[in-house]
C-alpha cells in the first residue's frame, strides 16, 4: 500500500474535466486499488449532484472484505452550488449536517474516516462549524475531523471545539508559500497534513507543452501560472524536471509529487486523475532520496523564495 498517495476525486466529477465519463471515472478508481492506493478524497460539492460521490461508491462495490477494510475516505462539507450553479461557501450546522449525510448515502457508506470542513465561511463562526462537524462525530458519522484551506489561526479556533485531526492545503514546487506558515503550524498540533495541487493541474506533470491550446470548457487558463510569462517559466522549470526524472528513472509526475511528499510535515500528497492509464505516473510516488531532493530543491529554487528541502 502507499501511504503517501490519495487519490483526489475532483477530477472525475467532470465539472471543469473535459471528457470524464462515468465508466472511465469507475475504472479510475479501481485501478488506483489495485495499484496500491487504499485513501480516498471526495466533497459533497464534487459534482453538480455527487457524481464523485457516487462513482466512489460503485468503484467501491464487490471488493473482497480485505481491501475493503483498508480503503480510507476523507469526506468534505461546506460548499455547495447555488441556484445558479456557482460553487459557495456555507458552513451553516444545519447544511454541514445535511450535506455529510447525502455524501454518506452518495457512496454507500456509513462513516466518513475524515470528514473536513472544505472552506471556512466567512459569514459563520468556524466554531460553529466545528461543532456541527462534532456532533457529526458524535453520531458516529467521522471517525476524525480536519479542516480545509484554513489559516494557522483558524484552525485553532477550529481546535478550540473539537481536534483537529488534519488540514489540507496547497503545495507544489512553484508554489510553496504552505511550507512557512500552514504547515509548520499543522505539524507542531499532530495534524496529518494533505496537500492538494502538487501537479497544479498538471502543469507539472510534463505532459503539457508550451503551445497546448486547451479544449473548451477547461477551466485552466483561467489560473494565473498559465498565463504568459508565468507560464513560459513553469515550462523552463518543467524541461529541467525532465532530464532529473529521466536519470532517477520516474517520470516527471512521480519526481513532483515524491517531492511534495518529502517536504517535512507533508503526510500524504492528493494527487486526481480521470483516467485509467494516468495511475501508474505516481502510483509508486514517496519520500526522495536525499540526493535528487537536493536536485529538485535546488531547481525550485529558481522560481520560489522557499527554503523546502
Amino acid at each position: 500500500m502507499n501511504q503517501h498517495i490519495i487519490l483526489g476525486l475532483w477530477p472525475i466529477a467532470g465539472v471543469t474535466t473535459v471528457g470524464v465519463t462515468r465508466e472511465h471515472a469507475i475504472a479510475t478508481i479501481r485501478t488506483a486499488i489495485e495499484a496500491g492506493i487504499r485513501q480516498f478524497d471526495t466533497a459533497y460539492s464534487y459534482g453538480l449532484q455527487g457524481e464523485a460521490d457516487e462513482r466512489l461508491g460503485a468503484a467501491l462495490q464487490d471488493l473482497d472484505a480485505s481491501t475493503r477494510k483498508e480503503i480510507q475516505i476523507i469526506g468534505k462539507v461546506g460548499q455547495r452550488y447555488n441556484e445558479d450553479g456557482v460553487r459557495v461557501n456555507d458552513g451553516r450546522p444545519e447544511t454541514l449536517v445535511v450535506d455529510a449525510e447525502n455524501s454518506l448515502r452518495r457512496i454507500g457508506i456509513r462513516c466518513f474516516d475524515t470528514l473536513m470542513l472544505h472552506c471556512v465561511d466567512e459569514e459563520v463562526p468556524i466554531q460553529a462549524s466545528a461543532w456541527a462537524l462534532q456532533r457529526l462525530m458524535q453520531r458516529g458519522m467521522a471517525k476524525r475531523v480536519g479542516v480545509c484551506n484554513a489559516t494557522p489561526e483558524q484552525r485553532a479556533e477550529f481546535a478550540s471545539v473539537i481536534p483537529c485531526s488534519a488540514i489540507q492545503c496547497p503545495l507544489n514546487g512553484l508554489q510553496q508559500e504552505t511550507l512557512s506558515t500552514v504547515i509548520p503550524d499543522a505539524k507542531e498540533n499532530d495534524c496529518d497534513v494533505w496537500v492538494y495541487w502538487t501537479l497544479m493541474k498538471g502543469l507539472l506533470a510534463g505532459k503539457i507543452e508550451r503551445d497546448h491550446v486547451f479544449a473548451e470548457g477547461d477551466s485552466r487558463p483561467n489560473y494565473p501560472i498559465f498565463q504568459g510569462e508565468a507560464r513560459q517559466r513553469a515550462h523552463d522549470i518543467v524541461d529541467q524536471l525532465k532530464l532529473i526524472a529521466a536519470d532517477t528513472g520516474r517520470s516527471v509526475a512521480n519526481l513532483s509529487i515524491s517531492w511534495a511528499v518529502s517536504q517535512p510535515g507533508v503526510t500524504a500528497a492528493l494527487v486526481g486523475a480521470h483516467r485509467p492509464e494516468q495511475i501508474a505516473d505516481f502510483a509508486t510516488a514517496g519520500p526522495l532520496p536525499k540526493a535528487v531532493r537536493r536536485q529538485v530543491k535546488e531547481l525550485f529554487a529558481t522560481s520560489s523564495d522557499s527554503t523546502a528541502e
